[in-house]
This record gives C-alpha cells, structure tokens and sequence, in this order.
C-alpha cells in the first residue's frame, strides 16, 4: 500500500486498485478483476489484500485505475523558515486550488546539504539562507489553465506575508528535473554519506511541523552530531525522518543504536497520533512494535486472517506479524 510523491493528488496503492486476481495459500485462485468503483456485494476482500505483505496470499494480476496525464505542470521551490512556514504555505495552495497540487514535498536544509555533497551536478537556485524547503507541482490535464500564475500568485502572497523568504519557478523541462533531482536524490545522498537509521512515520497534516521539531531535538540529544534528515510527502502527512550517523562515527555501533532511536521517534508519533509504518509495510524489521501499536483485539483479529488463510504459515513467514 505504498505512495509517493503525488499521493496527496491520487492516493495510496489502495485507493488505486479496482480489483485483484490472488492465489490463495491453499491453491485457489480468488477472480476478483472487478472494474466496478461502487460494489457492496459482501467484504470488499481485495482491501484484504492490499497492503498485506504477501503474508495471506500471491497477487496475479490487478485492476487499476488510470488518471488522464497532465498537460501542463508548474513547479516551484521555496525557501522557508520553519517546518510551520512549509504547512502554512500547503494550505495556502490548497485554499487556492487544492485540485491542481501534484505534489508537495518538504526537505531540511541537512537534507539539502547532503544532496549537495554527494550527488554530482545538484545546485541549489535559491541564494538566501534556509533551514526548510518546500517543492510544490502544480498539474491540470487540461491545457491553458493558468496553472504558472496560479504558482506565483499564491507564492507572491506568501511572500509578502513573510511565510516564503525565496522562491524560483522552473521555466523549462530542464530546470524541472533540476529542482526534482534535489528531491529525488536524498536517499542515494544519505546512502553516501554513512551509516542510517530509516523511519517512515506518518501523522495529521497539521501535526508535521511538531513531528519534525521534536524528532529532531530528540535525536540530536540522544547522539551528538547526528545528521537528522527529514523529508517527504507533507501534503499527506507522512515524513521520512532519516537518520545519519555522525561524521567519522562507527557505522556498526551506530547501527546497533537503531531500536533506541526508532522508539525515540515513534514514541513522539504515537503522542501525535500518528503511525510508525506511512507506506513501508512492517517487513521483518518491525514485527516487534506491532503488539505495542495495534494490540488487543485489532492484533488478535489480524492473527485470526492469517490463520483462517494460511493455516500452515507458507506465505512469507516472519514478515509483518509478530
């Protein structure tokens, strides 16, 4: 059930999928290749599947749905001066024309910094200092809509209302893969940079900026020196709050830190109402929260599925549940 970055326009895998063809554990094969946006014939069992980490049964074939390709995009990046500058200013799109966003991406200085570095021919176009960074895609299938002036007509207010300290528009393809590449390439940078403590954390939209604050003093507290990088969807609400050893550090003993640091995290997402697992899944690195995060008679039901389903644990044991 993964996103990305136009989820804030689209949606989850989830909310993409008509209808599913599985191969159930025992052999069956479930035909559910529906093409049918409303059916209220029963349980609507290909959600059962989506999202399921292969652990209930082997996805064959899909339904999905399709969206008209864009004509026309404006794309804009700006600088910020706080992780509630960058919300303040999502809402301002949305109040402006919340159909036309595409895309909205926060990234940190730190972020930035280690694309910068590593990544060969980045370059930021934004000359005045910043902390925090916003890159904002408008799309429309339709052609002539007006979808530049639109960009810098929400920018020009929040400019001038100090929100935005700097902002460029992209005025060709080039420049647009230019601006996307400092966005694209935050993964291979911290990759370059050490050793990473990766969480994919989700909360309400109005909660990122505390998300961010807070996560960041913390990690910064536990390990002096820690590169905390924080970037994603925050049009959605979920955060990809990475963490970079030290300069010189030990990888490995770094490593060895992960649990601490991905508890110090999500117990700052749990406060928020939050979720530790946005679009990652849980894997066979995350079984160990699932009892503290969705325990009782949610935990219990979920083991109920996948004994009825797969009574003999076939289908990719170890992974999701504990």
């Amino acid at each position: 059930n993964a996103g990305g970055n136009n989820t804030v326009r689209y949606g989850n895998a989830r909310d993409l999928v008509l209808g599913l063809e599985v191969v159930l554990p025992d052999g069956q094969v479930w035909n559910g290749l529906r093409r049918l946006h409303k059916d209220n014939t029963g349980y609507c069992l290909r959600q059962l599947f989506v999202g399921s980490e292969g652990t209930l049964g082997i996805i064959t074939a899909a339904v999905l749905k399709l969206y008209p390709r864009p004509r026309e995009t404006a794309v804009g990046l700006c600088a910020l001066a706080s992780p509630e500058a960058a919300l303040d200013l999502f809402n301002r799109f949305q109040q402006h024309d919340a159909a036309a966003i595409q895309a909205y991406e926060y990234m940190s200085r730190a972020g930035i910094d280690l694309v910068l570095r590593y990544i060969p021919g980045t370059a930021l176009p934004i000359a005045t200092a910043a902390e925090q960074y916003a890159l904002i895609e408008l799309a429309t299938p339709r052609e002539g809509a007006g979808l530049r002036a639109s960009l810098e007509e929400v920018l020009a207010a929040a400019m001038e209302a100090g929100v935005v300290l700097d902002a460029v528009i992209a005025e060709s393809g080039a420049q647009r893969a230019a601006l996307w590449k400092l966005r694209e390439e935050h993964s291979e940078a911290q990759k370059l940079a050490g050793a990473s403590v990766k969480n994919d954390v989700s909360v309400p939209v109005s909660k990122v900026p505390e998300l961010i604050r807070r996560a960041t003093d913390i990690c910064e507290r536990l390990v002096p020196g820690i590169r905390c990088v924080p970037f994603g969807h925050l049009g959605d609400g979920n955060i990809h709050l990475n963490l970079v050893q030290p300069e010189d550090a030990d990888p490995v003993a770094f490593l060895a830190r992960d649990h601490e640091l991905m508890d110090a995290v999500n117990e700052i997402v749990r406060a928020l109402d939050g979720s530790f697992s946005a679009e990652h899944g849980i894997g066979k690195l995350k079984p160990y929260m699932m009892p503290e995060w969705r325990g009782g008679a949610e935990l219990e039901l979920m083991r109920r599925i996948k004994a009825a389903l797969d009574p003999r644990g076939l289908l990719n044991p170890g992974k999701l549940l504990p």
